[in-house]
């Protein structure tokens, strides 16, 4: 809905239950009349103007840009104007009317009750429209972090697809000669990864299945440029088909396990991909033949960067990452959270 619709839908029904409850006390107090009626219709209206005023001069003095506690003496003080200008205007009226009495009307304790009555009520009108402005504040504020959040994420993943799809044709290049079968069935799984990437360029999130069946086509696929000098093994856990996992996750870590430890040794080495499903989460654990050298950009790598990066901006601190030399082998660690543990 317009949110200056909103307005004065909020403004016309606000004031009108107000002017309601009024007519209803006077009824059981047996005071209303036909006058009353009228005299209570032209208040509200009255209330109407007077507040939308009071919105204007808040609205061109900027009031709402500044912090809520700077705005409180500023609301009172408004308060207090407008309390007194519905004063007069209640004189004025009564005057019309026929009803002003120069002893009730200017008494000084009826003044100080009829104007903290109306302050008060004012000032409730101020709080209430401030607080409609924050929480609007507070809402584009999550709209834009979320917006943000989507256009890092989908910055991050454009980030992957040139570098990975670099890596397979290289792999393929070298089999067309050699191997022309081989090189058909590269080519098959290749085009499985290509669906497979352009199918998950807009989502946050994928099937682990989805993930585990991209990185066993590109073992496969890299298993035909290292031949023996690449092996793998996986020890997959059931329930881990039930989790989702950022999309190129799994497969980034092995390309950057491949390409910053096995591509080195002379005897090549091996992957081996590990899942277990614990109480809140799924542990995923990447090991690759190599020494991690902290603090080197070669040690280091692009999908390091972008793995850590991706689960921060997802889960928060409730997911984890960490990498360790651990028997001539570097292992990372992957924890992703229980979506219901969100």
């Amino acid at each position: 809905m317009n949110k200056n619709k909103l307005y004065w839908i909020c403004q016309v029904l606000g004031w009108s239950i107000f002017g309601v409850v009024q007519l209803i006390l006077f009824a059981v107090a047996g005071n209303v009349t036909s006058l009353f009626i009228f005299s209570q219709l032209i208040q509200v209206i009255f209330y109407i103007l007077l507040t939308h005023m009071f919105r204007g001069i808040i609205l061109h003095l900027g009031w709402l840009k500044s912090k809520w506690y700077s705005l409180l003496p500023r609301f009172l003080a408004g308060s207090l104007l407008l309390a007194i200008v519905h004063y007069l205007f209640i004189i004025l009226s009564s005057w019309v009317t026929g009803d002003f009495d120069a002893n009730q009307d200017f008494n000084l304790l009826s003044i100080v009750a009829s104007l903290f009555v109306s302050m008060a009520l004012f000032l409730i009108w101020s709080l209430l429209y401030m607080s409609f402005h924050y929480f609007d504040r507070y809402n584009k504020s999550l709209q834009f972090e979320a917006a943000a959040k989507e256009a890092e994420l989908n910055a991050l993943k454009a980030q992957l697809n040139p570098h990975f799809i670099f890596n397979a044709l290289n792999s393929i290049r070298a089999l067309v000669d050699e191997n022309p079968t081989k090189s058909k069935n590269s080519i098959t799984r290749l085009s499985n990864i290509f669906r497979n990437s352009l199918s998950t360029q807009k989502k946050e999130l994928v099937p682990f299945e989805e993930e585990l069946n991209l990185v066993r086509d590109y073992l496969e696929l890299e298993g035909i440029r290292y031949e023996e000098r690449l092996k793998t093994s996986y020890s997959i856990d059931s329930g881990s088909f039930n989790f989702k996992i950022p999309p190129l996750m799994i497969q980034t870590l092995v390309e950057n396990g491949i390409k910053h430890g096995i591509s080195t040794l002379k005897t090549g080495g091996q992957i081996n991909i590990t899942t277990k499903v614990e109480e809140k989460g799924l542990k995923i654990q990447i090991r690759n033949s190599g020494t991690y050298l902290k603090g080197t950009s070669g040690g280091v790598g692009y999908g390091l960067l972008n793995t850590t990066k991706r689960l921060d901006i997802i889960y928060g601190e409730k997911a984890s990452f960490s990498i360790e030399n651990l028997d001539e082998m570097v292992q990372t660690n992957i924890f992703i959270p229980d979506s219901l543990d969100l």
